[in-house]
């Protein structure tokens, strides 16, 4: 094997602690250049994606490609990004990327995961042509699921992971059939090629200066697991949802007046994905809080059942809905 030791950009593995494997995973996740395929599973469904991505002038860009189950595309370009949803939307392209490597938990500061997870390291493998670190992270307490991760030995890149119970059943799996870290990547590989509507996003940064209390309009969470703090808040939710990160995983609560068709309440679950649905009654008003996420479902149960919502605000955010 190569001696990386003249440049420092790649220690040999021995060397090497889980934590600092863990620390490259982040900015390797964004600065590396590649191209492949990957297969994602969650529960019973199974999706194939063809991803480039690469940095260029300090900028990501990236495409995916649906490789069965229709056709449709995601590209980004630095904090732009463009869906294309054939078929008039038939399928959602948002249900198909993987929450975990492609979180944007994995590309910001990993927080002090080591307080909420056991960091270890389990020896070398080979993914996709690429030798591998694995590094396991076995959650502390019931409230999380834990990952195991295989890290590409010379960028740090994410090639392969699991989500498991706390009884090692295999919840989500994601993993590289091909890969090739190259900056040689064609400028076309970037570019829209269906046919079909698009959705424009812009990824904004959360406002650090916001706390979580003040993003919750008329509620509050009076529950989460350790670890947890305020990430980025899901679009056009007007206070009325609030994300949640660990620093592997991530949550959303979501509070709304009933409207319309009755919602059936409780936990369902596909692979680590759960949604509980929780009614509540303020002010002779129904409302539903929504809690979605990788957690277990009594997490979830838990993160619901703690939300309170304010009287006064409640009566005055129904009126103002109408």
């Amino acid at each position: 094997m190569e001696s990386h030791a003249d440049g420092g950009e790649a220690e040999a593995p021995r060397s090497m602690t889980a934590m600092d494997w863990l620390e490259r995973l982040g900015p390797a996740l964004n600065m590396t250049s590649y191209e492949g395929v990957f297969v994602y599973a969650r529960g019973d469904q199974v999706h194939s994606m063809r991803i480039a991505h690469r940095y260029r002038n300090g900028q990501v860009e990236e495409r995916l490609v649906m490789q069965d189950g229709g056709s449709g595309e995601i590209v980004r370009k630095g904090m732009d990004v463009v869906c294309v949803l054939p078929d008039q939307g038939r399928i959602r392209l948002d249900e198909v990327i993987p929450s975990g490597p492609f979180a944007e938990a994995f590309s910001s500061q990993l927080m002090p995961v080591s307080q909420w997870y056991q960091p270890a390291l389990m020896g070398e493998d080979r993914v996709a042509g690429y030798e591998v670190i694995t590094v396991d992270l076995t959650a502390k307490d019931s409230d999380r699921y834990s990952h195991r991760l295989w890290v590409e030995k010379e960028t740090g890149l994410l090639v392969k992971s699991h989500v498991r119970d706390i009884d090692e059943t295999v919840l989500e799996h994601f993993q590289y059939t091909s890969l090739e870290i190259t900056d040689d990547i064609a400028d076309e590989k970037f570019e829209i090629q269906t046919k079909g509507r698009e959705i424009t996003r812009h990824l904004g940064a959360p406002e650090p200066k916001q706390s979580s209390v003040g993003r919750m309009t008329g509620w509050t969470l009076n529950w989460r697991p350790d670890g947890y703090m305020p990430a980025a808040t899901p679009s056009s939710s007007n206070g009325k949802a609030v994300a949640f990160s660990d620093g592997l995983a991530t949550f959303s609560v979501f509070v709304e007046p009933v409207k319309g068709l009755k919602m059936p309440t409780g936990a369902s679950r596909v692979g680590a994905s759960t949604v509980y649905i929780h009614e509540v009654r303020v002010a002779e008003r129904p409302f539903l809080i929504v809690v979605v996420g990788e957690i277990p479902p009594e997490t979830a149960r838990k993160v619901a059942r703690s939300v309170s919502i304010d009287d006064a605000l409640a009566q005055g955010w129904v009126a103002s809905d109408h």
